[in-house]
């Protein structure tokens, strides 16, 4: 196993350093892992690291998933396999910009229960996962005959408290489920994070994007006499829908990284790979405003979303090899592209006239979140028949995220949560209406202290008058989605569905110009959301979807100019309201 005395690090009794990189096996469809794997090892590095996503390994209390995508084990075995050793962040809590910071989102349905704490509540469930997990963790330790060198405690927890016996739980049940590794806690290099997110006795990573010096300096002070480790090194950054695209040179990052090896500094880059927060996984951050994750998470990494190659990735490799002497090794060629052009949508089917195929109804007195109806993702439709005479503003208490509001059918307009004003003039009734609102969830809060971020809306009021007596429509959107009754329905939210050809099962990116806001299922496999407002203009599909004869589906939320999507070779990140001319 990997030990430490002084400033070294030992694995097998040698001196090592650990370069390591991020590749989540969770945002890569696994007839890509071992393309991106390799690439990591011949850029020089020698260990990859991932989080474990939680909400998805148990997406309901006691049934667990370990498949596909998911599979894990199988993830490192082909790192393994390359030569490459692995550090695993099991969390339970892994931030990521990932919905719920990787918690399940059944956590919030019992409203009594405190996340990240010693609430025996939440301790116990994570005590259930952590020994599935486990299980099939152990056999993967390096002092099993595996590649796991090292396994984190927590994540960033300085950042949100300070409750050390809760640390303290999480070191010893990973050591009960079997954890023989070295164990190490991360927070960012500022001693408040240190004093709250450290136990000490287990060994300290620090988190920054640079003033490498800085920072290590500031984790001598507190573990004078370790090896100095950037646990997670920005040398991208994530982007927020709305929000300017995040891009950083390779030119501001080899010098940082020259710093680190010149202190003989241990590192991981974060991210080496980004890949894609693929369906409605995508989480956001919430301070001042809400702001919501996009679909890919290419995070200007040294690979791009898709794996091909980026100036960064040739400026860190030939730093990397020289420092260690090897010699670079002939590369894989770039991703093959496609081509596909233009897809007409030749079917369209309204949601609202699809009701009974995609939701399941409840009845409750007041609105239950997505949460209370064990819904993961999707759209939440709270409908009442509004009796009476009323002259008042529509108003919508805690809403998470986005209503459409509909009375009689007929669509009144938006809110979103970011709007100042939480109301909407739905003009007079007189009588009886059918009042609908429809919220879709954009990502739960996965950062900071705005973490219980329960989807839907709380209370619906007319004025000061709370409307009771609710039919609610929980709409996942998991049901296949070609099963619907394409009959040329109106009025959106509008399912709209096209075909297209091709023997290639290269990758390519769907353009949605001309439309609005909403997600795209190809074959079934949910590619993501979208929305006009940018950065990102342009969901990747990977080729190994794809079949001969293919589906496409669009879920239009608000409106769009558009019959076709384009399916092109041409990745479009960054723009805003940009016009495509693809011949």
């Amino acid at each position: 196993m990997i030990t430490y005395k002084g400033k070294d690090f030992f694995l097998k009794g040698e001196k090592f350093n650990i370069y390591a990189g991020a590749i989540h096996y969770f945002r890569n469809l696994p007839e890509y892992w071992e393309d991106r794997l390799l690439k990591l090892k011949l850029a020089g590095f020698n260990t990859v690291e991932t989080y474990v996503c939680w909400n998805l390994h148990e997406p309901k209390k006691g049934e667990f998933d370990f498949s596909g995508i998911l599979d894990i084990e199988r993830f490192l075995d082909i790192a393994q396999y390359l030569g490459l050793n692995a550090i695993v962040r099991p969390g339970p809590y892994i931030c990521a910009e990932w919905d719920f910071g990787g918690l399940p989102s059944w956590l919030l349905k019992d409203k009594n229960l405190h996340i990240r704490c010693m609430d025996p509540l939440y301790t116990a469930h994570v005590r259930d996962f952590y020994k599935e997990l486990f299980s099939r963790l152990y056999s993967h330790q390096v002092t099993q005959g595996g590649n796991i060198i090292a396994m984190q405690v927590e994540n960033e927890y300085g950042s949100y408290g300070n409750d050390k016996e809760y640390l303290a739980f999480i070191e010893n049940l990973m050591k009960e489920c079997g954890c023989e590794v070295m164990m190490f806690t991360s927070d960012g290099p500022e001693s408040w994070m240190l004093s709250g997110g450290t136990l000490p006795h287990i060994f300290k990573v620090a988190n920054f994007g640079s003033d490498v010096k800085g920072a290590f300096r500031t984790l001598e002070k507190i573990q004078p006499d370790a090896p100095l480790m950037c646990g997670e090194f920005w040398n991208g950054w994530f982007d927020n829908w709305g929000c300017k695209h995040h891009t950083r040179s390779y030119k501001t990052v080899v010098p940082e990284l020259k710093n680190m090896l010149n202190a003989d500094g241990n590192f991981s880059f974060y991210m080496f790979h980004g890949g894609t927060n693929f369906g409605f996984n995508a989480g956001a951050n919430c301070d001042s405003e809400y702001k919501p994750t996009i679909t890919s998470y290419d995070d200007d990494a040294l690979l791009t979303e898709w794996g091909g190659y980026t100036p960064k990735y040739y400026a860190v490799r030939k730093v990397l090899l020289q420092h260690q002497g090897l010699a670079p090794a002939k590369l894989p060629p770039e991703p093959e592209l496609q081509n596909i052009g233009e897809v007409k949508l030749t079917q369209s089917a309204s949601l609202m006239q699809n009701l009974e195929a995609v939701s399941a109804k409840y009845e409750s007195p007041f609105p239950k979140s997505m949460e209370d109806l064990d819904q993961f993702h999707g759209l939440i439709l709270y409908r009442k028949k509004v009796k009476g005479y009323y002259n008042k503003k529509l108003y919508l208490d805690e809403l998470r995220d986005r209503a459409y509001i509909f009375v009689d059918g007929e669509y009144k307009g938006r809110i979103y949560r970011n709007d100042e004003d939480q109301g909407m003039d739905i003009g007079k009734i007189s009588g009886e209406v059918q009042l609908d609102i429809l919220v879709e969830s954009m990502g739960r809060t996965n950062y900071g202290i705005h973490m219980y971020d329960r989807k839907g809306v709380s209370r619906i009021r007319l004025g000061n008058q709370i409307l009771f007596g609710w039919e609610i429509f929980s709409i996942p959107l998991n049901t296949k989605v070609s099963n619907f009754r394409y009959t040329g329905g109106t009025g959106y939210p509008l399912f709209k569905k096209g075909t297209f050809r091709t023997s290639s099962r290269a990758d390519c990116f769907v353009h949605l110009d001309g439309f609005t806001k909403g997600c795209v299922f190809v074959n079934g496999f949910n590619l993501g959301r979208y929305w006009d407002i940018g950065p990102q203009r342009s969901l990747y599909l990977p080729g190994v979807i794809l079949q001969d004869d293919n589906e496409i589906v669009v879920l239009e939320l608000e409106g769009c100019s558009s019959d076709s999507v384009y399916i092109t070779n041409k990745h479009d990140i960054g723009h805003r309201k940009k016009k495509f001319l693809f011949f």
